[in-house]
């Protein structure tokens, strides 16, 4: 092997400042990655961090877009929801690319490549995403205790803001303890869906279907926007940020060969993650479509609705439980990886260090004064209608964090030999130039109801 490939890719990059502290310097390669072992024990080594990002992808902000769309469509969205999926587990993986092989997180390295200007205003519209998500994740978390346990959604989102202790609780004990905690839930959320599904007995034919797009989804303009929430809801920009940072949690030797590794073992632990969380989200759709859809509940957007109607509709009074203690399991999950993502994006944009814990209560508190503004005056229809339009502003704010991806691994520059290769660099720039598409043709739709 040459010195040039066994040089670390941060000598060759083209970066303007030298890396200070790395991304959460707290977890920064705190797990060992095993030298000489099988291909499935170094699989599981790098297993966790793909975890982590696709609870993002079925976060309660998702339940509330995929339940509006199976209810009022059928299972004609499922093809958003394969779309969105698909072009999430390429962007994940050019962000765990990123961080492994040069040393930075996205955040970190927008904040060198562009202006001070321009890198506080990515940072404050990233802020914005991360609030939208986490406003998602409280009224979830809330809405389920209040169907669980009666707790009204006011108190259920004020004790949201404990989520951070328990956070903090298991990353001191370590980070592979947070994502076994994570992991945990994501397969509590999993047989939950699949006892509903049983249950529920959806038309094989027609999910196939549903997995073909059509042109109804861009000319009908209610499809429209909840393809885009879809979309929003699917595609989290904060999760690049999130990704590119937790890669680096695995001692990863500096060589080239050893990147190159780290990232065929990231992409695939990322990749048969998000594949996991599309099976949730198109569960969540197919079961408004089996249920609702089909018995002529077309109004059905709201998580509560679903609640109560799917005790009498399946004829058991486990359905309702089981949805429930997911949705519970969804919100608690997202609270994690919203709240890490957090961190990472002030500490990487603005080189700001607060502790763990006031970072993140800062996150929760954003998030928690307009949920709790909202549910005091409109309550849970209002809580409904506010998840909803958590996962359009994400939409919205994604171009901003997938651009600067695009290109910065799109310059060989940057990543020296593990720039992207011609063919991936344009399917990578279509996936942004078809989603910036996609939220300019919601905001045409959104002005034109607006004065309409």
């Amino acid at each position: 092997m040459s010195a040039a490939s066994t040089q670390p890719v941060s000598d060759l990059a083209a970066w303007r400042f030298p890396r200070t502290l790395p991304s959460l310097p707290e977890s920064h390669a705190s797990i060992n990655v095993p030298r000489g072992v099988s291909f499935w024990r170094k699989a599981l080594a790098f297993a966790g961090p793909g975890y982590m990002v696709a609870v993002g992808y079925m976060d309660p902000g998702n339940w509330a877009t995929d339940l509006a769309g199976g209810a009022r469509f059928g299972y004609t969205l499922l093809s958003v929801i394969l779309l969105s999926n698909l072009m999430a587990i390429l962007l994940q993986a050019l962000a765990l690319k990123l961080g492994i092989a040069t040393g930075r997180d996205l955040a970190q390295a927008c904040r060198d490549h562009y202006s001070r200007p321009v890198s506080f205003v990515l940072w404050v519209l990233c802020e914005i995403a991360i609030a939208a998500c986490d406003l998602a994740e409280v009224l979830g978390s809330a809405i389920a205790l209040n169907l669980l346990f009666g707790i009204p959604l006011i108190w259920g989102v004020c004790l949201t803001a404990f989520d951070v202790l328990l956070i903090l609780l298991l990353q001191n004990k370590g980070f592979r303890y947070l994502e076994a905690f994570v992991i945990t839930l994501v397969a509590t959320i999993g047989a939950c869906f699949a006892a509903e599904l049983f249950m529920a007995r959806p038309a094989i034919a027609e999910i196939i279907g549903g997995l073909l797009p059509t042109s109804q989804i861009v000319t009908n303009p209610a499809m429209l926007y909840i393809a885009i929430g879809i979309l929003g809801a699917t595609v989290m920009p904060h999760n690049l940020y999130l990704h590119s940072s937790i890669v680096q949690t695995r001692k990863v030797l500096p060589d080239a060969q050893s990147k190159r590794e780290a990232i065929r073992f990231a992409t695939l632990d990322s990749t048969v993650a998000l594949l996991f969380a599309f099976f949730i989200n198109a569960s969540i759709l197919i079961l408004a479509a089996a249920t609702f859809h089909t018995s002529g509940n077309q109004g059905v957007a709201d998580i509560g609705d679903a609640y109560r109607l799917l005790n009498p509709l399946l004829g058991t009074t486990v359905a309702s439980t089981l949805f429930a203690l997911a949705l519970l399991a969804s919100g608690q999950n997202s609270t994690i990886t919203g709240t890490l993502a957090g961190q990472i994006v002030m500490e990487g944009f603005l080189n700001i260090r607060l502790p763990a814990w006031l970072r993140r209560l800062i996150t929760r508190l954003i998030a928690i004064i307009p949920a709790v503004i909202v549910t005091a005056m409109y309550g849970e229809q209002g809580a409904g209608w506010l998840l909803i339009l958590s996962q359009v502003i994400l939409s919205l704010q994604l171009s901003f964090a997938v651009v600067p991806l695009v290109y910065f691994t799109s310059q060989k520059r940057k990543m020296g030999q593990f720039v992207n290769s011609r063919p991936l660099a344009v399917l990578a720039w279509t996936t942004a130039v078809v989603i910036m598409g996609l939220n300019a043709w919601l905001l045409v739709i959104t002005f034109k109801e607006w004065l309409s």
